[in-house]
């Protein structure tokens, strides 16, 4: 048996860790210095002495919560899906081989600080201690968790991997055919369904005198638990952690909060490589000289009905970085960070950062890839960073396309100092939003010009969220908490329609007068005539428009433009009989679901928790809530993305808002909350659904942060594997 650096013994036969009498002390004793209190909502507060068990008692009480979804978070980031789920994975793995280097995590762990091995020591601890005291949980594949884990991606946001557009279909087309693969131009991203809403309030603005802090990140329902960790070091962290993760991601100190919003600022570039093959070995050419490629070989294991085997690939990369596939017959290299120990360095940092100069200096150290940041203190101080790691680059190329491989002025020189980047502190119209949308209307009338900065940093284009959150702030007056979460952030109007609708009767009225063929539409169109474009659970209205502008999804996606453009298109351009025959299927297809058309949103839009850690599938016949809301895609800053059950007459709701906190930074800190379902992935639990009516009508819960209230709050008191 091999011994693994984590004390455990494996044993292939078992399929189990085992564990060592030395290792099993260790854990107790670390148990004996955490302290973990489940309140009313089954939120466990971590309390430990150091940074480090708090650590160790986050993860445990993360694998209490949902170890399987940790667990796939990792297969998933390791390459290690295909071992699971067969050789169809297989180039997926490749892909995340190729991405994430399991070498150099390994390498990083070996030399982090102090301090930080420390973390990740009690990060594995915490785990692998968890399935050592609970027997009864059986691992699909990872039997023990090593310390370099938290190591494989940059800035903690699992599943954010920037590569130019290059896929896993395009290393498959590479890698097995050496074939290109036809390229599928990236979704743009305000036809996305989900994406993430931060506003900043000064404290101007508020009612309180204080400055407010709203996080509404936009998941797949349950991606985050709701945690809280407290140290004797100068921890106090409360908020969303992702499942595998041992730091607050989108969350709140005793001093300041933080947001992150996905951003599209170019942070991953594609370049072609001009290759030849001398006797067997593949050259690149480089500034006039041919530079061999670099080789490496990555080994992907598969099960198959005999059990597992694996396979060896040879894989090929130039100095930009790992060549992701073949674009007009050249080979693609791309260059990108997925993978940096400086980035779980700066996310842990932010959660005990005290002044807004110290999280500055945090955001100094700019490694966060893949998200901008909405920020907000008890000081009163709001800013935006659109962005963080931005790499300098000659504005003479087009960084969107491949650029010339074979030349040094394409290279990539260092990165932009947060000086340069599009950024706002505390502006003088005491607002700021960003919707995963442009930055150049952050704060309205007062925002920044795109013409002071390079390209690269403006690929963000606005979206529905973006101009609904302008109008609606522009436009307000002082805020409270609760006018932040109710009259902002769960405000339920749909700019999309502002354009669909008025397309809809117009070409209505170009047909229905040269004959009665749709004259059964007339009452239709009245409806959404007299609509005022908020979802709503008893608006028949809504659910007419929802399902027609899904229908018009793939012929609006051959227009040209943006998606703001593409509905502008269709209102004035799109053929007038071509639109009634779209609507009258919408019409009859909801009444072969339903019975008649006069069929509400709240009827048919639900929220209904499954089993996602077996098959399970959404059922009719199964309790569900109705859910005002609507998808971001048309604009609704509550977004909830539902799709319709197969064979069945009711949509559940499956992404959009997830997580969702209102902080307000006084002398004391005052924060409202809630999760979709519950903190708990067990369905036995009572928390498994226990916020499922709060989530649905947007009503928010009162959190405890302060050590008082926990104690008021207790539901279970214990420490990690007692009873």
């Amino acid at each position: 048996m091999k011994k693994l650096a984590i004390g455990l013994l494996f044993c292939p036969l078992l399929g189990i860790a085992q564990v060592n009498k030395s290792t099993i002390n260790q854990w107790d004793k670390k148990t004996k210095r955490v302290e973990i209190i489940r309140d009313q909502w089954g939120v466990p507060h971590i309390y430990g002495k150091k940074d480090a068990d708090c650590v160790f008692g986050l993860m445990y009480a993360q694998s209490e919560d949902d170890f399987y979804r940790i667990e796939s978070n990792y297969i998933d980031v390791l390459g290690r899906r295909a071992e699971v789920e067969g050789a169809a994975s297989f180039y997926a793995d490749l892909y995340k081989k190729l991405v994430y280097d399991a070498d150099a995590a390994k390498e990083d762990y070996t030399k982090a600080p102090a301090w930080l091995k420390e973390l990740l020591d009690a990060w594995a601890d915490g785990m692998n201690y968890f399935l050592y005291k609970n027997t009864h949980i059986k691992p699909k594949l990872l039997t023990h968790f090593e310390p370099w884990f938290p190591l494989m991606w940059t800035d903690g946001s699992i599943g954010s991997i920037n590569t130019a557009g290059f896929t896993a279909r395009d290393v498959e087309g590479f890698y097995r055919e050496q074939k290109e693969v036809a390229y599928q131009p990236p979704v743009p991203i305000d036809e996305i369904h989900d994406g993430s809403n931060g506003f900043a309030f000064t404290p101007s603005k508020t009612t309180s005198g204080n400055a407010i802090l709203y996080i509404n990140p936009h998941t797949t329902f349950y991606f985050r638990p709701e945690v809280h960790m407290i140290s004797e070091e100068g921890l106090n962290a409360y908020g969303a952690v992702t499942w595998g993760q041992f730091f607050v991601y989108q969350g709140f100190n005793d001093f300041c909060g933080w947001m992150h919003t996905s951003g599209y600022t170019d942070v991953a570039d594609s370049y072609y490589l001009d290759v030849k093959n001398e006797n067997g070995k593949y050259f690149y050419k480089y500034e006039g000289a041919w530079k061999p490629v670099i080789e490496k070989e990555i080994t992907v294991r598969f099960k198959n009905s005999n059990g597992f085997e694996t396979k060896t690939i040879k894989t090929y990369a130039s100095h930009h970085g790992p060549v992701m596939g073949i674009r007009q017959g050249k080979w693609i290299a791309i260059k990108s960070n997925n993978r940096d120990m400086n980035g779980l360095i700066q996310s842990w940092k932010r959660t005990k950062v005290q002044s807004f100069d110290e999280f500055k200096a945090v955001m100094d150290l700019r490694a966060n890839t893949s998200n901008n940041t909405v920020y907000a203190d008890k000081a009163g101080n709001i800013a935006y960073y659109h962005g963080n790691y931005v790499p300098v680059r000659d504005t003479a190329y087009d960084w969107t396309k491949p650029v010339d491989g074979s030349i040094k002025a394409t290279e990539w020189k260092g990165l932009h100092d947060i000086a340069s980047t599009v950024h706002y502190i505390n502006p003088a119209n005491g607002w700021i939003q960003n919707c995963n949308s442009t930055p150049f209307t952050a704060t309205g009338k007062n925002s920044l010009s795109p013409s002071f900065f390079p390209s690269y940093m403006k690929t963000d284009v606005e979206n529905f969220r973006g101009i609904n959150a302008v109008a609606i702030l522009e436009k307000s007056g002082k805020l409270s908490l609760d006018d932040v979460i109710h009259q902002v952030g769960y405000n339920t109007y749909l700019p999309a329609f502002e354009y669909l609708v008025p397309g809809i009767i117009k070409h209505y009225k170009e047909v229905s007068g040269s004959g009665t063929q749709y004259a059964h539409l007339k009452e239709v169109i009245d409806s959404l005539y007299g609509w005022n474009y908020h979802s709503s659970v008893n608006s028949v209205a809504t659910n007419v428009a929802i399902e027609f502008a899904q229908s018009l999804q793939s012929p609006i996606s051959r227009l040209k433009g943006n998606m703001i453009e593409k509905y502008q298109q269709f209102a004035n351009e799109f053929p007038a009989e071509k639109t009634v025959i779209l609507l009258d299927s919408v019409v009859k297809l909801i009444e072969k679901r339903n019975g008649t058309w006069k069929t509400t949103w709240g009827s048919v839009n639900r929220f209904q928790r499954i089993n996602n850690s077996v098959e399970n599938v959404f059922d009719d016949q199964q309790p569900s809530i109705p859910v005002a809301f609507a998808a971001a895609t048309w604009g609704s800053l509550p977004s909830y993305v539902s799709r319709y059950n197969e064979n069945g007459s009711k949509r559940y709701g499956y992404s959009g808002n997830s997580f969702v906190a209102a902080i307000e930074f006084g002398e004391k800190i005052i924060a409202k909350t809630v999760l979709s379902g519950g903190v708990s992935g067990n369905p036995a639990s009572k928390h498994f659904n226990d916020q499922a009516s709060l989530f649905a009508n947007g009503q928010f819960k009162l959190i405890n942060f302060y050590k008082e209230d926990v104690l008021k709050n207790v539901e279970r008191k214990y420490q990690p594997g007692k009873k």
